[in-house]
């Protein structure tokens, strides 16, 4: 049976540092962008946030000895007359990024059922909501280092509530409380969790580590969330009955994340709270998953 390839999309600026032409974008328009673009397209873009994440990506099918497991796309904002920086830029850094969108202007989320893809990360955050509604896990880059990580294993770390699960638990916590919510998950123990937008993404990783032995897989995963015991066990039986191996989780109770996930190694950190973002962020490349109701207008 063929193995069905991960496709992982990608922004110019989640893959490149593009600040300084966003801001001639931010303050003299797109006709000013373009040309910028164009009268610099011969200089190499240096990494952005997620070029490590990328590189540790592409990195997978050199595991492979049959067909590639996974893919990245470029979906971009750019027409193709300035996405040819883009490619310049990626041709120099040798990444195997052949396929693109470059919709000028337009998001280009649409795209993403076409390219079969199963992420989208980028840095603009109305594109990820608008990929999320659309059903697909999606998150917005918002800082950390450039620089992998150490080892060559890739590690992707997530929060639970409104990620890999639904948020129909977290909506319990927000709007009745700790105990309410303590109570209820002791209640719903062996009834599993729905699923959150980043469950299928999940279900992708765990069926590439399934292609290896546990010891020499390229990949490692971690639960990091806010939870602690006794609705630990509700996470456990989730996970179980979804057939899905979570290689690291971390209950902890409301304390800070930053340190675990340093600690981890976390390539990258998927959580749908800002703040949770931003205090990661200090110790590791971090994405905002604007989805569920700790992100819904007041």
């Amino acid at each position: 049976m063929k193995k069905q390839k991960l496709v992982v999309a990608v922004s110019s600026r989640a893959l490149f540092d593009l600040d300084e032409s966003h801001a001639v974008f931010e303050t003299q328009g797109k006709e000013a962008f373009c040309r910028y673009q164009i009268k610099h397209e011969d200089e190499i873009l240096a990494p952005g946030y997620g070029f490590s994440l990328v590189k540790k990506f592409l990195a997978i099918n050199d595991s492979s000895p049959n067909e590639p497991l996974l893919e990245i796309i470029l979906l971009s904002q750019n027409s193709a007359d300035t996405g040819l920086r883009i490619f310049n830029s990626i041709a120099h850094h040798k990444l195997n990024i052949t396929r693109a969108a470059f919709t000028s202007g337009v998001s280009p989320y649409a795209y993403m059922p076409a390219f079969g893809a199963h992420l989208f990360l980028s840095a603009n955050a109305d594109d990820v909501v608008k990929t999320l509604d659309a059903g697909f896990a999606a998150a917005t880059i918002m800082s950390g280092s450039s620089t992998a990580t150490q080892g060559q294993q890739l590690r992707i770390a997530f929060d639970g509530d409104a990620v890999l699960f639904s948020d129909e638990s977290e909506r319990i916590y927000q709007e009745q409380g700790l105990a309410v919510f303590a109570e209820n998950e002791r209640n719903e123990a062996k009834n599993p969790l729905p699923g959150g937008p980043f469950k299928d993404f999940l279900a992708r990783l765990h069926h590439i580590q399934m292609q290896f032995d546990p010891e020499q897989s390229p990949i490692r995963t971690a639960l990091v969330t806010a939870r602690a015991a006794p609705a630990h066990e509700r996470v456990v039986r989730t996970l179980r009955a979804w057939g899905i191996r979570i290689d690291e989780a971390l209950f902890l109770g409301g304390m800070s994340k930053g340190a675990f996930l340093k600690a981890f190694g976390a390539d990258i950190f998927f959580d749908d709270q800002k703040g949770h973002c931003e205090s990661a962020a200090v110790h590791v490349a971090a994405a905002h998953v604007p989805h569920g109701i700790t992100n819904q207008k007041k």
